[in-house]
């Protein structure tokens, strides 16, 4: 039987619908998107796409930490835009975060993000 636990801390957002931060089976973590909200007021950061991603990075890189990881330890990262025109500035940003070897990723566009963010994140990471 799996070890199952719920990943939750008030360094990232909050969720805002039915779902947890994290689910941590076993030594695998399955992360909930994460939309550029500050977790003190759950408000968006800015309307500047290069903050937004900054953002969701940090609010990533909190639910790993309260995982018992880093960022770093994401093997498989989503990432959805609303504009596929900010992808350059998505890798650059990424660079900031993430060390070679970079883990798997996916960057898909898409019509519309909860709160009109745009970008928004999910990933698995291995600890």
């Amino acid at each position: 039987m799996p070890n199952r636990s719920i990943v939750e801390t008030a360094n990232a957002p909050s969720a805002i619908g039915t779902y947890s931060q994290a689910v941590k089976v076993n030594n695998t973590v399955y992360l909930s998107g994460q939309i550029p909200l500050i977790p003190e007021t759950m408000v968006l950061v800015s309307d500047d796409f290069e903050a937004q991603a900054h953002q969701v990075f940090k609010n990533l890189s909190a639910v790993c930490t309260a995982a018992g990881g880093t960022i770093q330890d994401i093997v498989k990262l989503n990432i959805y835009l609303t504009d596929l025109g900010n992808f350059p500035i998505v890798n650059d940003v990424m660079s900031q975060y993430f060390e070679q070897p970079y883990p798997a990723r996916a960057a898909i566009g898409i019509n519309q993000l909860p709160k009109d963010s745009k970008i928004e994140a999910d990933g698995i990471l291995v600890v």
